[in-house]
């Protein structure tokens, strides 16, 4: 069994507007576990729960360059890591592990998409067991508008209606065919409009209102196109790196600004 290793999971951003559970993004700051550090997880994190219930075996040390409960996918990467080292102790690849990974991942979360891009890197479409990477005409990067106040995303989901009218869901159908068009053709003028939504952010940003603040700011000052970040309260979206200085300049107090690269690799494991 191997002893020395370390799993690097990508944070991730998903929804994306109107693509609820079936559209993600990985994102460049992360999540390590690694063995034979100082200090282990406690058994009750998430990562050392996976571990053990995939078979792992000893302490396992856990490093998060980002905040959980913020809508930046920190239960998914957690769980990836955690289920990624159980193959690093047999001696796998991140490579060979994805599909058994993803599969036990979801069944973990309960929805595919920010594991998914947790594991694969880049922009990815999830429908059941499928997942495809969305290939980018154009270099993007990912504004986050970071508050101090977290979302539970059970909490948020129950916000959330059984059913929705037929006119909001093809307004939602619509705009996400759009955003992965405008992705694939590099067409940032259709950006803004991709990223509206019908059936989850308007019940959501009613309860954090700095956020909806922070998202019309970057579209006021020139993003391409702006969304709430998973179940929230960060507000993401995309911008030109020349560019994201300024629009961050533009964001309201109350929270931290952040730019980062899409994430290409997804999680590894050395």
């Amino acid at each position: 069994m191997q002893s020395d290793w370390r799993v690097r999971v990508p944070a991730s951003s998903a929804n994306v507007g109107p693509a609820f559970d079936a559209l993600a993004i990985a994102l460049g700051t992360h999540l390590e576990v690694f063995s034979g550090g100082d200090e282990p997880a406690p058994e009750t994190h998430p990562a050392v729960r996976a571990f053990r219930n995939a078979g792992g075996q000893g302490p396992l040390c856990v490093r998060s360059r980002f905040p959980g409960g913020r809508g930046l996918g920190f239960s998914a990467a957690a769980r990836v890591a955690g289920l990624l080292a159980v193959h690093a102790q047999h001696g796998h690849t991140a490579r060979e592990a994805r599909a058994e990974t993803l599969r036990v991942a979801t069944e973990l979360e309960g929805h595919a998409d920010n594991a998914a891009a947790a594991i694969y890197g880049g922009v990815v479409a999830v429908a059941g067991r499928h997942v495809v990477r969305v290939p980018l005409a154009r270099d993007l990067a990912v504004l986050l508008w970071v508050p101090n106040g977290e979302t539970a995303t059970s909490s948020a989901r129950r916000l959330l209606p059984d059913q929705v009218s037929f006119d909001d869901a093809v307004f939602n159908v619509g705009r996400t065919a759009l955003l992965v068009a405008a992705l694939a053709a590099g067409s940032v003028d259709a950006m803004r409009v991709a990223t509206e939504d019908r059936l989850h952010q308007t019940r959501r940003l009613a309860r954090v209102r700095d956020t909806h603040a922070a998202i019309d700011a970057m579209l006021d000052a020139g993003a391409f196109g702006a969304w709430l970040s998973g179940s929230g309260p960060t507000a993401a979206a995309f911008v030109d790196q020349e560019d994201s200085s300024r629009i961050a300049a533009a964001l309201p107090a109350g929270g931290r600004a952040l730019v980062l690269e899409i994430d290409d690799e997804g999680a590894t494991i050395t």
